[in-house]
């Protein structure tokens, strides 16, 4: 508030004080509290104005923009519910209900998968030995490249040769080939062709951009009254499979046959089948650690607004965030660019436990090699010289486990050679080299946050996603002359 011309020194004086009844006539008198009043109501319209604008400016902070960036099933959408979960818990709490339905699908495509494997006439290829597909990954000086030891092969027939009581599981499961069509329908309500299953992504669902909310919505907020039906048969139908699909699992032949073929349907996202009493019950609700382990595929640009309830400062709290999250298959990057001149900051998420795998969509390209390829290109893009850009390396439960099995990181990473095939020694040498990329293709010197991650930890995250906002909060005052 503004400092009034008249300040008190003692109780019942004001200074300066005003002229004594012998100085002052009745007519000045009149006169000076009139010019007192109003000075006061001047004063008061001034104060009144000055906490209006403030107010104004408050509602009006510019927001804070972030790209989400990185191959496909790299985490991005995994890490924008952590920002949900951690800055918007009451939005993210009354979506979650949606979500039902897209765990329940992750869950049905897991089990259609494993159908197709005992299939005669599987739905995808895949090699016919482990060893013939691998893809490695090699660095000349600072330079990658990447070579293939052989092609991989296409497979015919049943994938797993199925006993009598398999073939029996997967009749009494066939139903839910029509459960699979009905959710893939309505979640992705304007393209409800359901995705194509891989090796990598078996319970994996897409949708396009502008989509994906809107249609999880019209799953909460029905208005045609057949919608809640469907919905209710299909959650009826997964409950009487439920016996069934834990059988099917639990099957020594099954998990052979996926081991043999180096399928590892835990290490997926939307992995539920562990899980399976508790999803597959009538009253089931998905937890925040369900919808963090959900997966929903973004196709194309998805734009998500958060109003921050929560932050270390109460004048942040209504700030709204936009984060952008964008599709990471080869086909979809170009739609990149526009964003670039336009954002406060780049997450880029490579996720380091794909050293074994090859792309979905380029089954000749190792993924690794992929997120090296695509680090270099953000490192050396003049657009984003000046951008606070931050790296996850993600995914390191996943790559621990794939060490500690006895999967051989040297075996796809060459230059790795004769080093400890553990978690420390590994992750050393992928920042390092991460690290070596950015110091070499930066078009200027900046400072590089990296940041080891398992999206799926949200306790662990939370505490990396606050350094991240206030780093870009401060990066932000800096940009703007305010520090």
């Amino acid at each position: 508030m503004r400092q009034r011309n008249s300040v008190s020194y003692d109780s019942g004086h004001t200074w300066p004080p005003p002229p004594t009844e012998n100085e002052e006539t009745e007519t000045q008198r009149a006169e000076r509290l009139e010019q007192e009043k109003e000075a006061k109501r001047i004063s008061d319209e001034i104060d009144k104005a000055i906490e209006q604008q403030r107010q104004e400016m408050k509602s009006k902070r510019p927001q804070m923009k972030i790209l989400l960036l990185g191959q496909a099933e790299s985490g991005k959408s995994t890490m924008l519910k952590n920002f949900q979960l951690h800055f918007t818990p009451k939005a993210f709490k009354a979506e979650s209900g949606a979500w039902r339905a897209v765990i329940h699908l992750n869950l049905v495509r897991s089990v259609n998968f494993i159908l197709d494997l005992l299939s005669p006439n599987p739905q995808f290829n895949i090699p016919t030995s482990p060893a013939s597909s691998v893809i490695v990954t090699r660095f000349d000086g600072l330079g990658i490249s990447q070579a293939a030891d052989t092609q991989p092969a296409s497979f015919s027939g049943p994938i797993i040769e199925p006993t009598d009581e398999l073939k029996r599981l997967r009749m009494r499961l066939s139903p839910l080939k029509r459960v699979e069509e009905m959710l893939s329908k309505r979640i992705s309500a304007d393209d409800p062709q359901p995705s194509r299953k891989g090796l990598n992504s078996a319970s994996e669902v897409s949708v396009r951009s502008g989509s994906g909310w809107k249609a999880l919505a019209r799953l909460s907020h029905r208005t045609r009254p057949q919608s809640p039906n469907e919905l209710e048969d299909a959650g009826r139908v997964i409950e009487a499979c439920r016996d069934d699909i834990t059988e099917l699992w639990a099957d020594p032949l099954v998990q052979k046959g996926l081991a043999g073929n180096e399928i590892v349907l835990q290490e997926q996202s939307g992995f539920f089948l562990n899980e399976v009493s508790r999803i597959a019950s009538k009253d089931y609700v998905p937890t925040p650690e369900d919808i963090l382990k959900a997966r929903l595929q973004t196709m194309g640009v998805e734009e998500h607004h958060l109003i921050m309830e929560t932050g270390q400062f109460s004048t942040e709290s209504g700030r709204e965030w936009v984060i952008y999250d964008v599709g990471g298959s080869r086909g979809q990057r170009p739609a990149w660019a526009p964003f670039f001149d336009d954002v406060n900051a780049i997450i880029f998420l490579a996720p380091i436990s794909a050293f074994n795998q090859t792309l979905s969509e380029d089954r000749s390209v190792n993924r690794l090699w992929d997120s090296f390829y695509l680090w270099q290109s953000i490192c050396t893009n003049r657009i984003l010289s000046n951008m606070t850009i931050i790296l996850m390396l993600n995914k390191v439960d996943v790559l621990e486990t794939k060490l500690n099995s006895g999967i051989s990181f040297a075996k796809y990473v060459t230059s790795y050679k004769d080093s400890p095939n553990d978690l420390e020694h590994v992750s050393k040498y992928l920042k390092a080299k991460f690290t070596a990329i950015h110091r070499q293709h930066s078009s200027r010197s900046r400072k590089l946050h990296i940041h080891l991650t398992t999206a799926t930890d949200h306790q662990a995250t939370s505490i990396i996603l606050v350094r991240i906002r206030e780093l870009i909060l401060t990066n932000n005052l800096i940009d703007s002359d305010f520090v």
